[in-house]
């Protein structure tokens, strides 16, 4: 019996086909996220007539926060300002950290671990809208804004706000639940998925950094970041690439390259 192996068809358009797909993918996503980014940036504008009312719920946000026994935020930043040069490094961190390293995790995501990517988009998308909601009926004056905290930015000169309400390019009552803290959880949650390295682990000092930050600028207080991380804990388990067998939706390539060459009946004769 002889057989005759048949070759696969070449496809010299492969590579050019897909860095076109990848091209094309990057940019859909990157206008996706620019639009969502353009509807929570509405939350400004339609909680800007709330200002009586931001401040009302800060006062009895503050009142809640005494019953359940948390600890004052103004006295933990009455203390961070006694070191030196700690205020000044938050102000830096609150500023610079927040979307840069979201965006970098995101297209890191994207390009190494699209699976992880597509969950950790809309687990992301769904938490700015639930917060989008929470600003839009909880509007919440943060408490820089209140007696007895101060607004570490102004002071020193770093804030990205500007001394008014009216200043600046973000909603400055948007205060629960806080976003900063939100992303900065789900980040190190994507992270800590999606590699393998023991080192991992320390992923989990970004959220936690990132909660004392918001705290000594008072730019937040201690239930806006749990309330972020309390509505971030379901979506994370809803959106969970590792939920998806890999053998449930194969990639083609996958396919094709497991096709085995067969034997030609026209050559096979036996003898």
């Amino acid at each position: 019996m002889t057989l005759e192996r048949i070759e696969q068809p070449a496809r010299p358009a492969k590579t050019q086909v897909r860095k076109h797909t990848g091209v094309r993918r990057i940019v859909r996503e990157v206008v996706l996220l620019a639009v969502l980014f353009g509807v929570y940036n509405l939350g400004r504008f339609l909680s800007a007539e709330h200002a009586g009312s931001a401040y009302e719920h800060a006062d009895k946000l503050i009142g809640w926060e005494s019953w359940l026994g948390l600890p004052s935020e103004a006295t933990v930043q009455h203390q961070a300002l006694e070191v030196p040069g700690l205020a000044e490094a938050a102000n830096v961190f609150y500023a610079s950290v927040h979307f840069p390293l979201t965006a970098a995790v995101l297209l890191w995501l994207m390009i190494r671990r699209p699976a992880e990517y597509g969950k950790a988009r809309w687990a992301l998308a769904s938490l700015t809208g639930l917060a989008l909601i929470g600003h839009m009926f909880f509007p919440l004056a943060p408490p820089r804004m209140m007696q007895g905290w101060i607004d570490t930015g102004v002071l020193l000169g770093q804030s990205v706000y500007g001394p008014t309400t009216d200043s600046g390019v973000a909603n400055q009552f948007a205060a629960m639940p806080s976003l900063h803290v939100g992303w900065s959880f789900m980040v190190a949650v994507f992270l800590i998925r999606a590699t393998r390295s023991r080192w991992r682990w320390l992923w989990i000092a970004h959220p936690v950094l990132t909660f004392a930050v918001v705290v000594v600028t008072a730019n937040h207080y201690w239930l806006d970041g749990l309330v972020a991380i309390a509505l971030a804990l379901p979506l994370l388990l809803i959106f969970d690439a590792r939920r998806v067998r890999p053998k449930d939706a194969p990639a083609e390539d996958q396919r094709l390259d497991r096709v085995p060459a067969v034997a030609s009946s026209s050559s096979a004769r036996t003898r």
